[in-house]
């Protein structure tokens, strides 16, 4: 049986389902971001208790389709950008609908209209907080972190990092060594 979960982004989400799970006595198949596979339909007292824990927390189950779907290109995205080494090199448009299996426009409207932002704009959001890690690191120049997020170059990237912050990446950048 699969279980979605809603705002579960990170490795220390995962931790906190698994955690709970166990602690409900819910054997499990596999833990991933936004989707708990487990391996005997769960009760609906084992329901109920895992939604008041996981709420508890922060997190959310998921019962409705649309909302079950808007998490997963949510996730997708997510992974895509913040645990992969690199932005795949394909549209992301053709990216998500094959990951997901659906046609693009169908998850594009049925995100903007849940959400109020496009995927795409949603995916700039991201890979600016991307932008920021990375800069934070400072393991990486603008060249390669313009390259590692699929940027077709180090102006466009500093151009869209500006309009959405409001900084210049170096500025940015700057301001994290006045910090120290």
């Amino acid at each position: 049986m699969k279980v979605y979960i809603k705002y579960m982004v990170s490795l220390r989400c995962k931790m906190i389902v698994q955690q709970e799970l166990e602690k409900l006595g819910i054997p499990f198949l596999s833990i991933d971001l936004g989707l708990v596979e487990t391996k005997d339909p769960i009760t609906e007292q084992q329901h109920d208790d895992l939604k008041s824990n996981l709420e508890q927390v922060g997190l959310e189950l998921l019962d409705d389709k649309r909302s079950i779907l808007i998490d997963k290109i949510k996730n997708v995205i997510i992974e895509m950008i913040h645990y992969n080494e690199e932005v795949p090199r394909v549209n992301y448009s053709v990216f998500i609908s094959e990951k997901l299996g659906y046609d693009y426009t169908y998850l594009s409207n049925i995100f903007s209209e849940v959400k109020g932002i496009t995927i795409q704009q949603f995916i700039i959001i991201h890979k600016i907080e991307r932008v920021k890690e990375l800069l934070l690191y400072d393991e990486l120049n603008l060249t390669e972190i313009s390259y590692r997020l699929n940027y077709s170059s180090v102006s466009h990237l500093s151009n869209q990092f500006k309009k959405v912050t409001g900084l210049t990446p170096s500025f940015f950048k700057q301001i994290r060594i006045f910090r120290k």
